[in-house]
């Protein structure tokens, strides 16, 4: 997988449901844009009109629902349009790029807790998005407890088809998640995301240090 081409940066966050994923997106643009910096902040799937349409497919399926090869070709599906179309023309304006989400989710969700392996989610990256990697991941990590704690205050009784998936799932998740970032110390930055929102902010301001001063 490559990194990205041109004079902006690309920075995703990346962790299981509710460890603060959007939260932390919208204050390191804030910082970013006080620094005098272009941000684009964006998610996925999603941040495109395609992207968005396919993100309502997943998270709403039709009938029973997606099987794990249909649900990574869809997610791969609006990876590529993002791409396309966001991502790398941003970075080629010298825009910086924060994105909820990339590539490693569907490592982790797919690839990981799904079963179907890492190979055929990268085989599937390469292809839609020429293999385009984050200039660094952010994963930020909250223990179980703390996780069904603010699941519970976010959405009460009511997630959508991947949040609502058992705890050994998400469990699954949240340890390949962690094997991922181990095999790629130089990619990503492993962060605490307890504590209030600001706390957060300063430790992933902290580990973003080399990238910012590049």
């Amino acid at each position: 997988m490559t990194g990205p081409l041109g004079n902006g940066r690309f920075i995703a966050f990346e962790g299981g449901e509710g460890t603060g994923k959007s939260t932390q997106s919208q204050l390191l643009a804030k910082a970013l844009r006080d620094k005098g910096k272009s941000v684009e902040v964006t998610r996925e799937p999603g941040g495109t009109d395609g992207a968005e349409a396919i993100r309502e497919l997943l998270l709403h399926p039709p009938g029973p629902g997606w099987n794990a090869q249909s649900e990574a070709l869809l997610f791969a599906a609006a990876r590529a349009d993002h791409v396309a179309r966001l991502i790398r023309p941003a970075i080629a304006a010298g825009t910086w790029v924060v994105c909820d989400r990339f590539v490693d989710s569907s490592r982790a969700y797919q690839g990981g807790a799904g079963g179907l392996g890492d190979d055929a989610i990268r085989a599937l990256h390469d292809f839609g998005s020429a293999g385009l990697r984050p200039d660094c991941t952010i994963l930020l990590e909250v223990d179980e407890k703390r996780l069904t704690e603010r699941l519970a205050a976010r959405d009460g009784e009511i997630s959508d088809a991947i949040g609502g998936r058992s705890a050994e799932y998400h469990r699954a998740v949240a340890q390949r998640f962690r094997e991922l970032a181990e095999k790629d110390p130089a990619g990503f930055r492993i962060v605490d995301g307890m504590g209030a929102p600001e706390e957060v902010h300063s430790r992933i301001m902290a580990a973003l240090a080399s990238v910012l001063d590049t």
